[in-house]
């Protein structure tokens, strides 16, 4: 058979391209495959709250050994809520008022846009991998409770007593010095404050890792996992496990998740609004931003304000887009994020609205 001098040059590019090697190629940038023509390689990036240096760490590792960015960002929040030292979720996490850890997690997986969660989850550590079978193994998104319970342990997970002696000690102190401070409240309206006043006085904590990841592929998934708030009410579902308001992924645009009141959330639908200011063309860290915004103008509550009428509790979020690009955001300066962008895992300073006045 005789063949042209183009149709060799031809033929030999293209073998000589297919030969390549590539990790990845920087952003966007289009790398070719052996038997499937033109693909793309994307730098991989992964973003966490402050809590997570270790979890974009491990999802890192993973990506870059080839992982999708689900299974990766579910390992690396894995590892928080397995440390008995770390009082914000899973093991350890602070319980309700009645002494009993209940959980909330959420996951989401950009190329298949599906999601699963879970919410007032009793005895098993790990919500996210409960959240995750519930999006894989069920034809719904959001399980809790007792039914929540019941499907974990058909799938095989142990039942165990996630009350650690530091959060009891914890739950102890609360019983027996706050008790008469909690979360019910008598008749009030929008611009009753003092009915506050006991809220604002005791140190309730928020804890909750989030998690998002852009892998090799392009491909974008996110988790958020958590006690919720410490010495809530029985059966308190925050923002977390609720996809739109604690986590939201579109994988042709981004991601964004979020910590801090998940009541202001809930009512915002944040994280898919961040999604949406995205996909309008702003950053992640100005999408954040606006997203803060929107919860202080929509906080109309005064025992939910400042003297200056500014939120008297803070909300932070997190995002990356399609190009790998990522930042977070918070209303009161007050702390950092974690983020991988594939050279080293570090915390770095969130923007924010507000910042307190330093005590002279």
């Amino acid at each position: 058979m005789r063949v042209s001098r183009r149709d060799f040059l031809r033929t030999a590019a293209a073998l000589g391209a297919g030969a390549a090697v590539v990790p990845y190629a920087g952003v966007l940038e289009p790398v070719w495959g052996r038997e499937s023509g033109p693909q793309r390689a994307f730098r991989p990036v992964v973003i966490s709250s402050g809590n997570g240096l270790r979890a974009v760490e491990k999802a890192m590792e993973m990506i870059r050994e080839g992982a999708d960015a689900l299974d990766a960002v579910i390992a690396g929040v894995n590892l928080v809520e397995d440390d008995p030292e770390d009082m914000t979720v899973g093991l350890g996490g602070l319980p309700n008022e009645r002494g009993e850890v209940e959980l909330d997690a959420s996951v989401m997986h950009g190329p298949t846009h599906r999601a699963g969660a879970v919410a007032a989850l009793k005895y098993i550590r790990n919500p996210s991998k409960v959240a995750r079978l519930v999006m894989e193994r069920t034809d719904h998104v959001l399980l809790v409770g007792e039914g929540a319970l019941e499907f974990a342990l058909m799938h095989g997970f142990k039942k165990e007593n996630l009350l650690t002696e530091k959060a009891r000690l914890a739950w102890v102190q609360w019983k027996e010095t706050l008790s008469n401070r909690d979360d019910y409240l008598p008749p009030h309206g929008p611009e009753d404050r003092d009915i506050g006043e006991a809220l604002r006085e005791v140190i309730r904590y928020y804890g909750t890792i989030t998690c998002l990841g852009l892998d090799l592929q392009g491909n974008i998934s996110g988790v958020t996992t958590t006690s919720g708030l410490a010495f809530k009410i029985p059966g308190r579902v925050g923002d977390s496990p609720i996809i739109g308001a604690g986590l939201y992924v579109d994988n042709e645009v981004g991601a964004a998740g979020s910590t801090g009141r998940g009541e202001a959330n809930l009512v915002n639908c944040s994280c898919v609004f961040i999604v949406e200011q995205m996909r309008a063309g702003k950053s992640p860290e100005e999408a954040c931003l606006e997203a803060c915004k929107r919860i202080v103008k929509n906080n109309k509550m005064r025992r939910l304000q400042d003297e200056e009428g500014r939120p008297n509790f803070n909300v932070r979020f997190y995002a990356i887009n399609k190009a790998g690009q990522f930042g977070a955001a918070e209303i009161w300066r007050s702390g950092k994020f974690a983020v991988h962008d594939g050279t080293q895992a570090r915390l770095l300073d969130c923007a924010y609205l507000y910042e307190r006045r330093q005590s002279r």
